[in-house]
């Protein structure tokens, strides 16, 4: 017999105090993941769960991430900081060779760079958004029961209907039920207009995919997200430190709007970070990774400029926690534990 419904949401809370080490994973992690471009790690922070946002935990999920792959190596010093070891570091054409043989799931951000309005435009015939093959290679290999493959919200463009076309083929080729779509992520309690479009195939023999419903009615504002760091002193540790590059004729002279969420947080060292609302500099470090949804208990290791990259290049957690939670639904075979 099945527990209450409220008596397993304790279970679940009482796990995720067990703490992220291996006990308090353990106690709920049934699902196997294989996590590809993991960055920093904010996906699969997301899939994980068990992380508190300005004052609301998001439950553990039933995810353990075995295997990750990341070819920054900054990023993987942080990734493996607040996640674990199992991160490889390297490009993936050498690493796949590690992967494991099965998983139940598969997750990556592919590089969209040729995709971004702010790239070239070259869509997945540029040498870096065309990696997205190595999703699609590690689906056809791993044959997971869910994938989902996340970019940024310009593969819907008209200029990009070639390249989406010919990743939804490939996907759908492999033998998924394929869908897509695009993510507002301010409307999942992220403080950031944010577009990212994510694209999730499940295998034949499991139920489709119900992509998660809006959850946040009122956006979170910036001050809401970032105000009680306003009369905090730099510090180096908290990553709450600032690029003190200058206003710049060209780009990068973004202010923040104290009353509306923030912009999308960039990953190009140019003096793109944002400016704040009220104070005389441009945000820190933690104030675009709290806008970015990141939690203060993760922890960026490395210097400023790369902490920027990370940051900016990272899928929001919150948002990947929603998304990750519908992906769970499917594999109980439509309800959520």
């Amino acid at each position: 017999m099945r527990a209450p419904r409220q008596i397993r949401a304790t279970l679940r809370r009482v796990a995720v105090a067990g703490g992220s080490g291996e006990a308090g994973q353990n106690a709920v992690a049934c699902f196997s993941v294989v996590s590809l471009f993991s960055g920093c790690g904010g996906m699969d922070l997301g899939f994980r769960g068990g992380f508190d946002f300005l004052g609301k935990l998001y439950d553990r999920h039933a995810f353990n991430i075995v295997w990750a792959n990341e070819i920054n190596q900054d990023a993987c010093e942080t990734y493996r900081h607040n996640l674990g070891t199992h991160i490889v570091e390297g490009d993936i054409k050498d690493a796949a060779n590690s992967m494991p043989s099965s998983a139940d799931v598969i997750i990556g951000g592919f590089p969209c760079q040729d995709i971004s309005v702010n790239g070239k435009m070259l869509g997945i015939k540029g040498k870096r958004s065309s990696l997205y093959t190595a999703i699609v290679d590690a689906v056809e290999r791993l044959h997971p029961k869910v994938f989902v493959a996340e970019n940024v919200g310009g593969l819907l463009m008209k200029k990009n209907e070639y390249s989406l076309k010919k990743i939804l083929d490939d996907f759908n080729g492999l033998g998924y039920n394929v869908s897509f779509r695009l993510y507002v992520a301010v409307d999942f309690g992220v403080p950031q207009t944010r577009e990212r479009v994510f694209i999730v195939g499940t295998r034949k023999d499991m139920p489709v995919f119900v992509p998660p419903v809006v959850a946040c009615q009122c956006p979170v504002t910036a001050r809401e997200a970032i105000g009680d760091l306003e009369q905090r002193n730099a510090d180096k540790a908290f990553s709450h430190v600032w690029s003190e590059a200058k206003v710049s004729g060209e780009q990068g002279n973004r202010h923040l709007i104290a009353d509306r969420p923030g912009y999308t947080i960039r990953a190009e060292c140019h003096g793109n970070i944002q400016f704040h609302y009220s104070l005389p500099r441009r945000i820190s470090m933690r104030e675009a990774a709290r806008i970015q949804s990141f939690p203060d208990s993760f922890r960026f290791v490395s210097g400023i400029r790369a902490t920027e990259r990370q940051i900016g290049n990272a899928v929001p957690p919150v948002l990947a926690w929603h998304v990750a939670r519908a992906v769970e639904d499917v594999l109980r075979g439509g309800q959520h534990a």
